[in-house]
């Protein structure tokens, strides 16, 4: 899902709930020029880096991390313009930041986002905006009472595949849906979070506590600090991680809130030494609108089930894997041969002869002609990220919240604790509102 700009026609509808802010002018720079700042300086946090010194209306001038080589990568890669914080409390107290992105570990997402919007800054929020159930309705309260601007970082919600298949499914095209599958299956040791480790970590690149802030205390351990989505600490694995995507595409596609019901199975087949999560995940999640999403990820195999999304309809189905989509219309026909064949001849001849039947029953019944088949589109152009972060600065500058705002990145946050609880509690967990 990370390639862009459909090459045939595609309406990108991208940012914009229009949830007005109460406030008339965004905070940016004199020179409307957005200053934005990164707490959490990870692999994630790069790539985001890398698209925002590239983007002609914002500078980032401030950083933090636990560790320092990784500050300094960051340093470089803006021209070394950018001034370092040890500590992120500081960042946001400099009135030269407008807004922060946060890239941190999920176990600090609450902490830092209730801090940011209690100084005033808008944010660009990774995903899982959450990393407990309660964390969500915390943050959205506390967005609604600083009417700043959230967003959270789930790209391909700003992708023009997901804009294509929401107005395919909003002008009726797939007919009724009523089934989502969706798979994000992974094989080796990168894929299952399993990253090497820079060689100059130690006790003093790396600052431990400020690391480990609301987690339970640790001796430390470099596993834990650059592998952190293996523990139950830190992450919530699988669901929080992965599945958050999957669910943010669909939620966008078909305007889904919540479900009401998730059931769940899970468990650690091959990764038993380095992971607490699990590294094998299903979950049904069944809503009230009438949906059932099934859901399912694996580290231990990336060929047998195609990563990607399905949305499946009465009048057909949406595709959406490797860059592009793909509907494919139902035949739309019964056949009945094999029952009508039973019956008395005189009976079967009078069934056939009946018009309504001619007009509903098999192609084998009409002169051969061909028939609407499926229709693809490919991506291409500037990627996800890139366009994910524009919907943000937009945001800000008109002061509307966007689509993935507080809201939207706790229903699909929920989802992922619900799925990790039912797991855990080996039980069907149903949504609280």
């Amino acid at each position: 899902m990370n390639r862009r700009d459909f090459m045939k026609t595609t309406v990108l509808a991208t940012a914009g709930t229009a949830v007005a802010s109460r406030q008339a002018t965004a905070r940016t720079a004199p020179s409307d020029r957005l200053r934005v700042g990164f707490v959490g300086c990870g692999a994630r946090a790069h790539q985001l880096l890398q698209v925002a010194v590239e983007m002609p209306d914002v500078d980032v001038v401030a950083l933090c991390d636990a560790y320092t080589g990784r500050l300094d990568r960051a340093r470089a890669r803006t021209g070394g313009k950018a001034t370092v914080y040890k500590d992120y409390r500081e960042l946001l107290a400099s009135p030269s930041v407008d807004a922060v992105f946060i890239a941190t570990p999920d176990h600090w997402h609450k902490t830092m986002a209730v801090d940011a919007l209690s100084a005033n800054k808008d944010i660009y929020l990774e995903k899982p905006m959450s990393f407990a159930m309660a964390d969500g309705p915390a943050i959205v309260e506390a967005v609604k009472r600083s009417n700043r601007i959230l967003q959270v970082g789930s790209q391909g919600v700003s992708s023009p595949e997901i804009a294509k298949a929401r107005e395919l499914i909003k002008a009726g095209t797939l007919g009724q849906v009523t089934m989502v599958r969706a798979a994000y299956n992974r094989n080796g040791d990168s894929g299952a979070w399993l990253y090497p480790i820079p060689p100059d970590a130690s006790p003093a690149t790396v600052n431990w506590e400020q690391f480990l802030g609301p987690a339970p205390k640790r001796p430390f351990d470099l596993n834990r600090f650059f592998r952190w989505r293996c523990y139950w600490d830190y992450s919530g694995g699988v669901a929080t991680d992965l599945f958050v995507h999957l669910v943010s595409w669909y939620h966008h596609a078909l305007d889904l809130k919540s479900p009401s019901t998730v059931m769940a199975a899970g468990a650690n087949y091959r990764y038993k030494a380095t992971h607490e999560v699990p590294d094998t995940v299903n979950a049904l999640l069944m809503y009230p609108e009438g949906v059932t999403a099934s859901l399912m990820c694996t580290f231990n195999n990336a060929e047998g089930t195609a990563s990607g999304l399905e949305i499946l309809g009465t009048k057909g189905s949406l595709a959406l894997r490797d860059g592009g989509l793909t509907f494919t219309p139902e035949s739309g026909h019964d056949d009945n041969r094999w029952v009508v064949s039973s019956w008395a001849e005189a009976a079967e001849k009078a069934y056939y002869a009946d018009p309504k039947v001619q007009a509903i029953e098999s192609p084998w019944l009409k002169p051969g002609q061909l028939r609407e088949g499926s229709e693809s589109w490919r991506s291409g152009g500037r990627d996800d990220d890139y366009t994910h972060i524009a919907n943000f600065v937009s945001s800000v500058k008109t002061r509307t919240q966007p689509v993935e705002d507080a809201a939207f990145g706790h229903r699909a946050a929920a989802c992922a604790h619900m799925v990790n609880q039912s797991i855990r509690e080996k039980r069907i967990v149903e949504w609280q509102s």
